[in-house]
C-alpha cells in the first residue's frame, strides 16, 4: 500500500514541477523585450526621451523607462522597421538614429 502512495506522490510531484517549470518559461517569455520585438520593429538607439526608452540605458539604470536624457545614445525604442535611420536624433553622429549604441556628440 505504500508503495501506491509513494508512486502517486512522486506522479503528482513531477507534474506539479512540469507546470511549474512551465509557467516560469511563460512568464520569463512575456516579460522578455526580446519577446516584444516582432518581426516587423527594430531597436532603435538615441531616439527616445527622457524615461521613455524600451530598454537598455547604460550604466545605473534597470531597462524600461529609465533613459536619464532625451536622446541617450545607449537607449533604444522599438520603432517600425525601416524607420530608425530616417528618425532624427540630435545626439546621434549621423543625425538619425542607429541601429547600435553610439557616444552621444556634444
Amino acid at each position: 500500500m505504500s508503495n501506491t502512495i509513494t508512486r502517486r506522490n512522486a506522479a503528482q510531484i513531477a507534474t506539479g514541477a512540469a507546470l511549474a517549470l512551465a509557467m516560469g518559461a511563460a512568464l520569463t517569455l512575456a516579460a522578455s523585450p526580446a519577446a516584444a520585438q516582432s518581426a516587423d520593429k527594430e531597436k532603435c538607439f538615441g531616439v527616445a526621451l527622457k524615461g521613455k526608452n524600451d530598454c537598455a540605458a547604460g550604466p545605473g539604470t534597470t531597462c524600461a523607462g529609465t533613459s536619464k536624457v532625451d536622446y541617450q545614445g545607449n537607449a533604444w525604442s522599438l520603432v517600425p522597421k525601416g524607420s530608425c535611420e530616417k528618425t532624427a536624433s540630435p545626439k546621434s553622429p549621423s543625425g538619425f538614429g542607429q541601429l547600435a549604441a553610439f557616444k552621444e556628440k556634444a
